[in-house]
Formats: C-alpha cells, sequence, structure tokens
C-alpha cells in the first residue's frame, strides 16, 4: 500500500498503486474495503472524506479535473518561461555578436586567462551532441586534470558523443594517462598517438574548434573558432593525423614496444640533427630532458660518436633517419 510519505515524494506524484486500484475497485461494487483507504485515492481525489466522515468513490474525470487543469497551468507556464528564456539569450547573443563589430570577426574571439579558459571549454564538451575530437600535445597530464577530463568526456560518451583523441607517443609510459585512456576506450571512445610535433585542438560536434593563440608568449590564450571553413580546415589536419597515428593498446609492461622506441628515438634525432637542444626536444615531444639524454647517450655509443656535431655528422652519413623499422 501506498504511503503518505511515498505520496509526497516527487517521482511518486499522480501514481495510483495496485492496492489503491483494488480498493477503489471495491468501493464501486458497494463493497466494503478490508483495509485502510490507500492516501493515492485520497491524493488524486478518487476517494473523498464525506461530512460524516464516511468516504465515496468518484467518477474519474469528475475527480481530474481540477488536478489536470492545475497540471496544464503548471505546462503553460514552463512554456512561457522556456519562450523567455529563448528570448532573452537571443538578445544576448545579439549583443555579444555585435561586441564584436561588423563582418566574421565574431566568428574566432580570443578567451584570455586560465579560468576563462576552462569554463570555455567545459560548457563546450558539456554541450557538445555529435562527436568530440581532442589533440593533446606534451606528454602526459597532471592526475587532476585527468580526473576532470575523465568525468566529463565519460559523461558526453554516455549521451552518444563519438569521441576521438590524440596523444604522443610518450603518454604510453605515464601511468596516469593510460588509465584515462584505458576508460576512455572501454566507454566506446577512441585513443591513438603520434611521434609528430603537433598543437593542441578541440572541435566539438565540428561547429566549434579551440586552438591556442600562437601570439600569445604565456600561453595563456586560446581561439575560439566558429568559422565553418576555419573549422573545417581543422578537422582536416586531425583526421590527417587520425590516420598517421597508432591505436593505444594495452601492452604487458610499461615499458614501449620496440617499434615505437625506434620512432621515439628517430623523432628525438630528427630534431637533433635539425639543430634542437634536449630541452627544446623534450618540450616539444612531451617528455623530460632526461629521457631525452639518454635516447642521446644510447645514438652516441651506437654510432660511436664524442661530441653532438659528430653525432649528427654520422647520422645524416648512414642513412639511420631515411630507414623504416620493420
Amino acid at each position: 500500500m501506498c504511503t503518505t510519505e511515498d505520496n509526497e515524494a516527487e517521482d511518486r506524484e499522480g501514481v495510483l498503486c495496485d492496492e489503491g486500484l483494488q480498493y477503489y475497485s471495491d468501493a464501486l461494487r458497494g463493497r466494503t474495503p478490508a483495509t485502510e483507504c490507500p492516501a493515492c485515492l485520497l491524493d488524486l481525489g478518487l476517494v473523498q472524506r464525506l461530512p460524516d466522515g464516511s468516504l465515496a468513490a468518484i467518477p474519474p474525470r469528475l475527480a481530474a479535473g481540477a488536478r489536470l487543469d492545475h497540471l496544464e497551468d503548471v505546462i503553460e507556464e514552463k512554456r512561457t518561461a522556456l519562450a523567455t528564456l529563448r528570448a532573452s539569450i537571443n538578445r544576448a547573443q545579439d549583443a555579444y555578436l555585435e561586441s564584436y563589430g561588423k563582418g566574421e570577426s565574431h566568428l574566432i574571439r580570443a578567451v584570455r586567462g586560465q579560468e576563462a579558459i576552462s569554463a570555455t571549454l567545459s560548457a563546450a564538451v558539456h554541450a557538445c551532441q555529435q562527436e568530440l575530437l581532442t589533440a593533446q600535445p606534451g606528454g602526459g597530464r597532471p592526475q587532476e586534470l585527468l580526473d576532470k577530463a575523465l568525468e566529463s568526456d565519460l559523461e558526453a560518451i554516455g549521451r552518444g558523443v563519438a569521441q576521438r583523441t590524440i596523444y604522443q607517443h610518450t603518454i604510453r609510459t605515464h601511468q596516469p594517462t593510460l588509465t584515462y585512456a584505458e576508460r576512455i576506450s572501454q566507454a566506446g571512445g577512441e585513443v591513438r598517438t603520434l611521434d609528430e610535433v603537433f598543437d593542441r585542438l578541440i572541435v566539438c560536434d565540428r561547429k566549434i574548434a579551440f586552438i591556442p593563440d600562437p601570439g600569445s608568449e604565456r600561453r595563456d590564450t586560446a581561439l575560439a573558432v566558429e568559422h565553418p571553413g576555419v573549422v573545417r580546415y581543422l578537422v582536416g589536419l586531425f583526421d590527417h593525423a587520425w590516420q598517421r597515428a597508432q591505436p593505444l593498446r594495452k601492452f604487458p609492461s610499461s615499458r614501449l614496444p620496440p617499434l615505437l622506441t625506434d620512432e621515439v628515438r628517430r623523432t628525438i634525432l630528427r630534431h637533433m640533427v635539425n639543430g634542437h637542444t634536449d630541452e627544446a626536444i623534450a618540450s616539444r615531444l612531451g617528455m623530460s630532458p632526461r629521457s631525452v639524454s639518454n635516447h642521446m647517450r644510447w645514438a652516441a655509443e651506437l654510432f660511436g660518436s664524442r661530441s653532438r656535431a659528430q653525432l649528427a655528422y654520422l647520422i645524416g652519413k648512414s642513412g639511420f633517419l631515411d630507414t623504416v623499422p620493420d
């Protein structure tokens, strides 16, 4: 039997329980119910208490009239509130676009400050309905960022958003990022890694893209791009990188498999031959300078070089960077 507490609960409002239906049926047939009147019948008005204290069954259409009228009034109020909200948002959108002047300048806008960038990205991801593309350079990400991203990304995948993410190869030895990638993959997302240097990119529903502002030295400014042509161009760059990237699979150990080790070394040595320092290479590939130095030491021993310049010469002469590992 339903109780007063059940009846007061929002998710029980307007529900006729089985015991209530049986009580109502017995009352209509003139049978004296053996149980106490369920609260749902009184709440729905199907049974009303008379002045003498007795109970009487009321025809459903009569009982429902006032209640249905009330609900229709509530629905109409909600519709009016929704229309008002939409009108207010449209007015704000017009003012927002006007603030950027005429033409298409409003389709590419700057978002300044890490907190503002984080809030804007979060809002975009939550509004995403179909597809989320993400390119995350720089190696492993901090645990707190991964935890925050995991919650919003799983929620997006849960509502049917197709998600593809590209990292650099170096995340394959970063356990927190691997754990995040595994959870995303299990939920239906896709994760791949690439040995190349690329910029950060986030695209939501192929309607809005976020990229770093190349003119910002402090890296605290992002560009929100809504120009359809530019967004299509950025999606094309992502798809091209995606085709070259390798799927992230679970490996039996935390070490890179031989093929990826060779690819990482070739990338490091290619940057070294082009004149980059260990620190610059580490920054570009999202790894520590110590790891870069270890790869350089391996190459120096392999080629028998005594200096960086000699190593670059010997690598170039050997054709090592021109060969492709099996």
